[in-house]
Formats: structure tokens, C-alpha cells, sequence
């Protein structure tokens, strides 16, 4: 198996979820805390909360997601802009961006903390969808165009994102989406004419 950046993202993610498990301490000095970030300029906890993942469930499909989704778009950006750093670079800032809005929300309230690598993982899937909207992907075994996933999942994410007390950061799923799908724009402006022919020319 080649060690792409997908790869190594994964296994570093895995390696610090495994021994973060049941450390509540250790969770705390990770997590995206945005009380501690306005007050002691902990800037870094933007990053390391995407290295931290609740239990298994959590971390495994945010993995299992960016294994399948990750390999695509990385081969993707390595053909299109010629350098793999633009994955990289766009696995950051998605982990960063996407929580911002959490940050400015929630940077008064001492008691609210997330983690989680799904803000960085929902921007790969979008800019998946970006690239190809009608691939098949299987939701609960359901199979379903990606672009039909992809309204489904921003429909419900801001529904879900209204609501509070639900303890998972929908805010960041929400955010990262849209990230997913600027990125590769902003370098590429062509990118959404193929999208738009894909879209129209399916069937």
C-alpha cells in the first residue's frame, strides 16, 4: 500500500485518538475548547481538535469516509495543480475554517468543547461530489448519486445545526462542505463548468 498523505493523515489521526481514549485530560488540552482560545490565545487547539475523536464509532467513519473519499481528491489536486501540497494544504485549512464559526459562537462559554476530524472530512466529500456528482455512494447500504447525498446531508446539517444540546459540532460539518466546494474554485474557476456539464449531461 502507498503511503499517500491520506495514508499518513489516518494513521496519525488514529495514533492520537487510540491514546487520547478514555484520557480526559489529554482530550481537554486537544480539543477545539474556543473559551481558551480567546482567552489564552491557544490558536494550535484549530488543528489538533481534528486529531481527537470521541470513541470508536467517531473515528472510525470519519477514517473509513477519508480513506475512500481521501485517496480520490489527492490524486485529483496532484493532476490538476501538479504538487499533492495543495491536498495538504486544503486538509488544514478545512480542519481551521471550519471551525470558526464554532469559535465565534461558542468563545464566551467556558463549558463548550468539540472535537473531530468531520469539518475536514466533509470538505473532501464535497469537493469529491465537486468532481463527480453522479458517482454512486452508499449510505446504510442505500446506493444514491453523490449530489443527491450531498443536498440530502447539507439539508439536514443545518436543520440539525439550529438545534443545541445535540453534542456534536454540525456547524463544522456545515462549513466544511462549503469549503469542499470553494477550494478547488478558487485555484481552478474551470472546475465548476465540468461540475455543471456533468450535472446536465447524466442521463
Amino acid at each position: 500500500m502507498e503511503l499517500t498523505l491520506s495514508i499518513s493523515i489516518i494513521v496519525i489521526t488514529c495514533i492520537i485518538s487510540f491514546t487520547s481514549f478514555n484520557n480526559e485530560r489529554r482530550m481537554g488540552d486537544l480539543s477545539m475548547w474556543p473559551y481558551l482560545v480567546r482567552e489564552k490565545n491557544q490558536y494550535y487547539r484549530f488543528i489538533t481538535s481534528g486529531l481527537v475523536h470521541a470513541d470508536f464509532m467517531h473515528l472510525g467513519f470519519n477514517m473509513f469516509t477519508l480513506y475512500f473519499f481521501g485517496s480520490f481528491i489527492e490524486y485529483a489536486f496532484g493532476q490538476i495543480f501538479q504538487s499533492k501540497i495543495y491536498y495538504l494544504l486544503f486538509y488544514v485549512l478545512a480542519l481551521v475554517l471550519s471551525d470558526i464559526p464554532t469559535y465565534l459562537k461558542h468563545k464566551n462559554n467556558p463549558h463548550y468543547q468539540t472535537i473531530g476530524a468531520s469539518g475536514a472530512v466533509s470538505a473532501v466529500v464535497f469537493a469529491a461530489i465537486l468532481f463527480n456528482p453522479w458517482a454512486k455512494i452508499y449510505v446504510f447500504v442505500i446506493p444514491m448519486p453523490a449530489i443527491v447525498y450531498g443536498v440530502v446531508y447539507l439539508g439536514y446539517t443545518i436543520y440539525m445545526s439550529r438545534r443545541e444540546g445535540t453534542g456534536i459540532n454540525h456547524d463544522a460539518h456545515l462549513w466544511g462542505a462549503v469549503f469542499g466546494l470553494l477550494f478547488p474554485l478558487i485555484f481552478k474557476p474551470e472546475i465548476g463548468k465540468l461540475f455543471l456539464y456533468q450535472l446536465l449531461n447524466h442521463f
